[in-house]
């Protein structure tokens, strides 16, 4: 087993070595076709941002920087929001035989998860030799210094790394605490904690994912200079995409592996799929968790996140008046708060009406 992990490991660090190589190759042969223009380049790396402060709103009472400093706090309470429905799902009441099962599908989740980090990371080298090659030598962003913008896009891609791994690992943790008390809910009979329990698993999940992508980019928005917003914000799209992308597609390869790996003892040592003498047992619980959780979480993440940075770009570059530029941007990203609060309350809202079906089945 271990000489096939190493197998595995050895070809995925070779695929990644000829991918980047193609990437690098792909680049230099676009540059050499184009022409020198004199001319500034578009993309996100050369946007710059508005001034936010120079537009009034709410009857001119605040401008668009005070305004949007206030969904910081509410992605501050989003991630509260999060942490406590983690803290009730940590404690709901479960069988210690259960609790110990979810808790060793976790550990083998945690070892897949740390395995991916550290297959990131190698990615991440050769990705950051083309963010060199192209922002350092084909294209660099007119008017700034390649000395200030290459660290900006090469830190900012590491923290869109980071955003999707460790949203993917909350959802992994949180998804095993539920699995368990969800499992020991079924045994009272009554459908209302089968349905709860996976609910409040989903909100902690989704609004941990959106408060903290959020979160971000409101920090770039508001804090760091106009002229540097798109190295920013470009560096964050790469990187949040790169993790993304390994996971989702990692995540899908493992389940599919370990489901079949289950399936193979079924077939030769004549036991049941869900036997627990089935070593597989563990691996394809852990392969759907890594699958279903890890995988889409990181994905959630990236597409909310990417999704921002092109509708900034699409205003910035389509727009030209100053003023509807802040305008527009404001509006997104008080929709965007206001989609979070109206998730929170939705949850509030509905969740004791379903409550009256909690009764047993009629005898």
């Amino acid at each position: 087993m271990r000489t096939c992990l190493t197998r595995a490991w050895a070809r995925a660090c070779r695929f990644s070595i000829f991918g980047a190589a193609a990437a690098a190759l792909s680049l230099l042969t676009a540059a050499a076709s184009r022409a020198q223009a004199t001319e500034e380049p578009g993309g996100e790396a050369a946007l710059k941002l508005p001034d936010l402060t120079q537009v009034q709103f709410l009857n001119g009472s605040v401008d668009g920087h005070k305004l949007l400093l206030f969904g910081i706090l509410f992605c501050v309470f989003g991630l509260v929001f999060g942490l406590v429905i983690y803290s009730r799902l940590k404690n709901l009441p479960v069988h210690r035989s259960m609790r110990d099962i979810s808790e060793l599908i976790y550990e083998t989740c945690k070892t897949y998860l740390i395995t991916q980090g550290k297959f990131l990371l190698v990615l991440w080298l050769f990705i950051a030799v083309v963010i060199v090659l192209y922002f350092g030598v084909l294209a660099p962003v007119p008017g700034k210094s390649i000395a200030v913008t290459l660290p900006i896009i090469l830190a900012f891609s590491l923290v869109g790394i980071a955003g999707s791994y460790g949203v993917a690992w909350f959802g992994i943790r949180v998804n095993t605490f539920a699995n368990s008390r969800t499992a020991f809910a079924s045994l009272r009979g009554k459908p209302y904690p089968i349905y709860h329990t996976p609910l409040e698993a989903g909100m902690s999940i989704g609004m941990m994912l959106i408060s903290v992508e959020l979160l971000m980019m409101l920090l770039i928005l508001l804090f760091v200079p106009g002229d540097y917003a798109g190295p920013c914000f470009i560096g964050f799209a790469i990187g949040e995409s790169l993790g993304a992308a390994a996971l989702r597609i990692a995540g899908g390869i493992f389940t599919k592996i370990a489901d079949i790996g289950s399936d193979l003892m079924k077939i030769v040592f004549k036991i049941k799929e869900d036997d627990a003498r089935n070593p597989g047992v563990i691996a394809d619980c852990t392969g759907d968790n890594a699958g279903d959780s890890v995988g889409p979480s990181a994905d959630g993440f990236e597409t909310y996140g990417v999704t921002g940075v092109a509708l900034i770009t699409f205003i910035l570059l389509g727009v030209k008046d100053p003023t509807v530029q802040v305008q527009l941007l404001v509006w997104i990203f008080v929709m965007r708060i206001v989609m979070l609060v109206a998730s929170a309350a939705a949850y509030f809202i509905n969740g004791p009406s379903p409550k009256p079906a909690t009764a047993g089945p009629t005898k």
